[in-house]
């Protein structure tokens, strides 16, 4: 992994903590959280013939853990180590603990330790949204109810598919070429890939053998593109914190709900992509509840996903766990969790007019808390202000006409007002 020299002009200190930094990269290089809890596509696409034929039955699915004693033992060093009262000491400390966790999963591979150590790294259905009495399960649960009353129907607009990837691959390509730099991110075609996209500093993946829609297509550039691979870049330009290129486990929330934003922002996600990502979570709480893979796989057919996206939806519950029921992988609880708590963080920064850590919020691979902790190292230079920003952030104005009528709206109260009593003025 590319990252900037330690500047001769960073004090004694900042040196000691881009070493630490350096280590902490080195250590986690061998650490590949979805490759090891994935299936292969192979194994997925003669599972998915056999449920299409309607031939159900828990799938045998073995995983080699990966030995990770060494990286766990250095992790625990860069923790001891960082142990100080300090923003950039404490992040370091974090992001080590994180990796660590995630250690301890990968280790359990194919156990309900798995489970375990997920909800520590990504949380659970039934955790509170911070600020609310209400959960990530109620979020869900309502959207699911406001998709099914506008009539969203996944498995029709599945069926809607006309892009072929390599048409979307190209499309990609030549818009990032004009965004960023030609060769700067590459696109690829991986018929191996079991979600539709996956991004990094450099390359972007799409699935191979399936058609993509618009929707897709301005979803996975805002998303995948202007996000990820976009936070991926800054963090690259960082002098002290090299790290902030690469998602360790504690800011998964933050990036996948800031990614979800910026398709709220751009106007990239419709009402079917919020479904989706709920019915995940609530899936997530019927397998911790004891629904084992075809009982989950059969909830998603029945919510209105084709037999392939129901497998895919369902292999994503129970990636790296029991498939036999009460376990789960819990990432995709961050998808829904994570975009409630950006866009808090947005509406808090307009009325505070703080437009600043927004920006700052795409420096890297940040949490959050470390927007605020890390405010101070913003203003002398030891963590680099963003290089790039993605469009809908570059236009401040039209940003903060969108997040000020929501602010505004949120003083309406129409608490006990029935429907026929509003008038509308007609």
């Amino acid at each position: 992994m590319h990252a900037p020299a330690a500047s001769s002009s960073l004090s004694p200190e900042m040196r000691r903590y881009a070493a630490l930094d350096q280590r902490l990269l080195a250590a986690v290089r061998s650490i590949r959280i979805l490759p090891t809890v994935s299936w292969p596509a192979s194994v997925e696409g003669r599972l998915i013939e056999e449920f299409g034929a309607g031939r159900l039955s828990i799938p045998d699915i073995r995983y080699r853990p990966p030995v990770l004693d060494d990286t766990r033992a250095e992790l625990d060093a860069i923790e001891a180590e960082a142990d100080e009262d300090h923003p950039i000491a404490e992040y370091l400390r974090r992001t080590a603990e994180s990796w660590r966790i995630a250690t301890d999963m990968l280790h359990a591979a194919g156990t309900d330790g798995v489970t375990t150590a997920s909800i520590a790294l990504y949380g659970k259905p039934g955790d509170a949204i911070p600020g609310s009495n209400r959960s990530n399960l109620d979020a869900a649960r309502y959207f699911v109810d406001l998709a099914d009353e506008l009539g969203a129907d996944l498995d029709t607009e599945d069926a809607t598919g006309t892009i072929p990837a390599e048409e979307l691959r190209q499309d990609m390509a030549e818009r990032l070429d004009a965004f960023f730099a030609p060769g700067m991110i590459s696109v690829e075609v991986d018929p191996e890939l079991t979600a539709k996209a996956a991004a990094g500093a450099t390359r972007i993946r799409l699935r191979g053998g399936v058609r993509f829609t618009e929707y897709d297509r301005h979803q996975l550039l805002a998303h995948e593109a202007f996000v990820h691979s976009l936070t991926a870049l800054n963090g690259r330009e960082q002098p002290v914190l090299a790290s902030l290129a690469r998602t360790s486990p504690r800011v998964t929330a933050t990036q996948e709900g800031l990614a979800v934003f910026a398709e709220l922002m751009s106007g990239a996600i419709d009402i079917s992509r919020l479904k989706r990502i709920s019915l995940r979570i609530l899936a997530i709480d019927m397998a911790l509840n004891g629904a084992d893979f075809v009982e989950v796989f059969r909830y998603f057919r029945a919510c209105g996903q084709n037999v392939a996206d129901s497998f895919h939806s369902a292999q994503r519950v129970f990636r790296g766990v029991p498939l036999t029921g009460g376990s789960a992988f819990a990432k995709d609880n961050v998808y829904l969790s994570g975009l409630l708590a950006v866009h808090t963080f947005f509406r808090w920064a307009l009325r505070q007019r703080r437009l600043d850590l927004l920006r700052n919020l795409f420096a890297g691979k940040l949490a959050l808390h470390d927007v605020m902790s890390l405010e101070p190292h913003f203003q002398t230079g030891d963590v680099a202000v963003p290089r790039y920003l993605p469009p809908w952030m570059q236009h401040v104005h039209g940003l903060a006409g969108k997040l000020a009528f929501s602010l505004f709206v949120n003083h309406i109260h129409m608490a006990g007002v029935e429907a026929e009593e509003i008038s509308l003025g007609l």
